[in-house]
């Protein structure tokens, strides 16, 4: 029997503008769990959801990422960032070493609100639902920078992800003075 070894910039990778995947451990491995470095772009917001089925774990390594992980008093508007629990629980602002766990049924969401990109180690038990979801909504994000929401949203209905708030990509603006 043996083991994986996968070295520093190895796996198999799906890049987008959005984001950047790259498959660490996965079913085809013989991996109970789906193991993926994630470079999250500056604007990046997955948007506010829920799993009822799978259960999540986030480790920062680069960057700074605000995580959310808990249900709020009230799921309001259409972002969450600023959701607050009934124990009092808000958003954190996440740098490297921080991670989040999320269990099954729990509201989670991560966001890229700085100007730099950040890197995160992602784990979804079971495998392989997150490695299919990734390679299908790569071909959606590959289709250019406008996506189509039914299409992400068939998506995510198929993977057992109960959108909440909206995926988001906004990136920061560009100042063209400094260009001149």
């Amino acid at each position: 029997m043996s083991g994986l070894i996968v070295p520093p910039g190895e796996g198999r990778q799906l890049n987008t503008e959005m984001q950047e995947i790259t498959f660490k451990a996965t079913a085809a491995d013989g991996s109970a769990i789906s193991v993926f470095e994630v470079m999250v772009p500056p604007g990046f917001d997955v948007g506010a959801h829920t799993h009822q089925h799978s259960q999540e774990f986030f480790y920062v390594l680069e960057g700074t990422l605000e995580l959310l992980a808990f249900e709020p008093v009230e799921r309001t508007g259409d972002r969450w960032q600023h959701w607050e629990s009934a124990e009092g629980e808000r958003v954190v602002r996440a740098g490297p070493g921080s991670c989040m766990f999320v269990p099954p049924g729990c509201p989670h969401a991560f966001r890229n609100a700085t100007d730099e990109p950040a890197r995160m180690l992602f784990q979804s038990y079971p495998s392989p639902d997150h490695e299919h979801y990734f390679e299908e909504i790569y071909d959606i994000f590959s289709a250019g920078r406008s996506m189509n929401p039914e299409a992400v949203q068939e998506l995510r209905d198929r993977y057992d992800i109960n959108q909440i708030t909206p995926l988001r990509f906004e990136p920061p603006a560009h100042s063209h003075a400094q260009d001149r």
